[in-house]
């Protein structure tokens, strides 16, 4: 049965070195984050380095989910210093649990405070693809489809809650989720 990978990727508005309390607190408030999301119905697994966190997003051993990748728009830092992005990888059984983990508790609450933490850049934040039974996604493949989701909209190989595909590739949308038939955007 295919899995849903999702990848997320922002421009913080402070490098990941920055003592300020603002980017303090965006730290906590994500290592909360992704201890809550770990246990939610239908999550799979996320990227995470593979000897922990030694050295730069860049530098890491990502193992099965490759060599790290950010789109071509990110232009801030790589070094410890400069460094200025949050990013995510990860795997899910359906976009429901995805929806209701990403729109509910913790993680709803840290999206509504994400323009204390974040630019606004102009392009998408997060997107979906479904891939077969026992692939790993890469931090390249989300990259790939988040810049094509950014040039060409959704489509079955890169797509978002509100404009989702089922695996087999017809669109498709599930409760809450997503325009009507009768609303036209």
């Amino acid at each position: 049965m295919p899995h849903l990978a999702l990848y997320t990727f922002g421009v913080l508005k402070s490098p990941l070195a920055d003592p300020a309390p603002l980017t303090r607190e965006f730290h906590h408030s994500g290592e909360a984050v992704y201890r809550r999301i770990s246990r939610h119905p239908g999550y799979l697994a996320r990227a995470e380095p593979v000897d922990g966190d030694r050295g730069t997003l860049f530098d890491l051993d990502w193992g099965a989910w490759g060599e790290f990748a950010v789109p071509a728009w990110y232009g801030k830092g790589r070094a410890v210093e400069t460094t200025a992005l949050a990013a995510t990888l990860s795997l899910w059984t359906d976009l429901r649990p995805a929806f209701d983990a990403v729109y509910s508790g913790l993680h709803r609450e840290a999206l509504n405070r994400r323009y204390d933490w974040f630019e606004r850049t102009g392009h998408p934040s997060y997107v979906f693809w479904w891939v077969s039974d026992g692939v790993t996604p890469t931090w390249q493949d989300g990259v790939s489809r988040l810049e094509h989701l950014h040039d060409h909209g959704s489509a079955p190989h890169a797509f978002t809650f509100h404009h989702s595909f089922a695996p087999d590739g017809t669109p498709t949308r599930i409760r809450g989720i997503g325009p009507t038939s009768d609303q036209v955007r």
